[in-house]
């Protein structure tokens, strides 16, 4: 079931309700969540139920064999060891099988070997990354004495099932999601209201922007050879914001809905396009992947605890990782060593860590050494993007050797492509989503309310700008499409 859908429009008001004033009890709570969620995920193919089934059973049971073996290290790493096989196992299967038997295939047939392999047509079970991730983290923490296993079934069947972040995040963790289900929970007006702001904004970046962007997006790219350089370039950056717009939309939704349930998740974007420096991009893009990456393979490999050259080799291995966790394609490998690489000289250069402050703090403008690092960044992170668009190598090369070509100054082929109504109806939107975000920047999302400005004490206004923005989602709002990030 799509957030950005009528089903969705429907579903969440029943839940809600039965949520508050039929199902008061926690535990009575907690199947309704498992019964929603469900119910939603299975709205795509009822079958995808069953992998998430069979994640949620072993890892729970994994977690009550942890607790039973609690003086028993040799028995703790076999349990630890075998859910995580596991679960890894049945991602690979259905995200990477025919990649790697076809690049396999590959290799021996350059050395003049020909394999009888078999492949299958295998449906990639959406959200499964995410909730895989999510159920590992889970028998990580009981395995290193983070929390103690659950052994209310319903409660862990409900953190791994969670309807507003299955499919696409946040990548919750076990110690903040999972406490949240065995306490009682009170309906709070105010997280209510601005989990209320957060959807809203969320779906105004999906359905103006990312929608809107993805058709001229998606006709650049089909016939990118026979473009110039400049239009190339708007559609490398419409793509940048598209991204974005549908990621981060998603999150803002999920957060959102969540809040209306009297659950806090874990924030997943702090407006990345301010970004100082490609670690800060990183740290504030899809922040519970790049933090899951570094709690769990960064810092056991020895993290920044050790040589240079070692830390670099950690870069790298986490990167690679990221790339191939985003997809079955070199393209992604190739995104996630190119910013590997980028991370990798900030490191040699001694300023990875710098800039965990918002950018312009306490200023309304930045100064002319903040423009221009935001504007760096901004560009690496559009290359970046391009590989990720990509689908081969060859197709991100060459797109990006047109941008640096002569035409990247011929300006003429962009005037078809900017007069389109598409692009009519996002640039507007993208001027308002980056004031907004710009001025909020120093909060957690762009319509949150606080402080003593003026939205806050004249009530009138901020009902009229939630009508502007609620008017300009419906009456401009692309063509419905699945959140990108679904694919992964």
């Amino acid at each position: 079931m799509l957030f950005n859908s009528f089903e969705f429009l429907i579903f969440l008001p029943i839940v809600f309700l039965l949520y508050w004033f039929v199902f008061r009890e926690r535990r009575w709570q907690n199947l309704l969540v498992v019964v929603a969620s469900y119910v939603f995920y299975g709205w795509w193919d009822w079958r995808f139920l069953l992998l998430i089934i069979l994640t949620s059973i072993s890892s729970y049971g994994s977690g009550l064999l942890l607790e039973r073996f609690k003086e028993q290290r040799r028995k703790r790493q076999v349990v630890c060891t075998a859910n995580i096989v596991l679960n890894l196992s049945i991602l690979g299967v259905f995200k990477y099988f025919n990649f790697f038997v076809e690049n396999l295939d590959a290799l021996f047939g350059m050395m003049g070997y020909r394999l009888d392999w078999v492949t299958m047509n295998i449906i990639l079970p959406v959200g499964i990354s995410f909730y895989t991730f999510q159920a590992l983290s889970y028998t990580i923490d009981v395995y290193q004495k983070k929390l103690p296993a659950t052994h209310d079934i319903v409660e862990f069947f409900a953190y791994i099932s969670f309807f507003p972040q299955l499919v696409a995040g946040p990548i919750e963790r076990a110690t903040n999601l999972l406490p949240q289900f065995q306490k009682e929970r009170e309906f709070n007006y105010a997280k209510a209201a601005d989990g209320c702001r957060q959807m809203l904004w969320g779906f105004f970046k999906k359905m103006v922007i990312a929608d809107n962007c993805a058709i001229a997006v998606n006709q650049i790219w089909g016939g990118y050879a026979d473009e110039t350089g400049f239009v190339l370039l708007i559609g490398a950056i419409l793509f940048t914001f598209q991204i974005y717009c549908d990621f981060s939309g998603y999150s803002d939704i999920a957060i959102g809905c969540a809040r209306l349930f009297g659950f806090d998740l874990m924030r997943n974007f702090n407006f990345p396009y301010f970004s100082r420096s490609i670690p800060e991009f990183w740290r504030r893009w899809h922040i519970s992947l790049t933090t899951w990456f570094r709690d769990y393979i960064y810092f056991p490999l020895g993290g920044s605890r050790c040589d240079k050259w070692k830390i670099i080799r950690n870069i790298y291995i986490v990167w690679a990782i990221s790339g191939l966790w985003h997809g079955a394609n070199w393209t992604f490998v190739c995104w996630g060593l190119f910013h590997g690489t980028l991370l990798a000289i900030y490191n040699l250069l001694g300023i990875n860590t710098k800039y965990k402050d918002v950018v312009a703090s306490g200023r309304w403008l930045p100064n002319f050494k903040e423009i221009l690092q935001v504007i760096l960044t901004f560009f690496l992170a559009v290359i970046g993007w391009i590989i990720f668009r990509a689908e081969t190598m060859s197709d991100a090369v060459n797109y990006i050797s047109i941008i640096f070509s002569k035409t990247l100054f011929d300006i003429g082929g962009s005037i078809k492509l900017l007069s389109g109504p598409e692009l009519r109806q996002a640039l507007p939107a993208l001027a308002i989503l980056i004031l907004f975000e710009w001025i909020q920047r120093d909060k957690q999302h762009a319509l949150q309310i606080s402080g003593t400005n003026l939205l806050t004490r004249q009530a009138w206004l901020r009902y009229a700008l939630y009508l502007f923005i609620l008017m300009m989602t419906i009456s401009l709002a692309g063509t419905q499409s699945e959140f990108i990030y679904f694919q992964f």
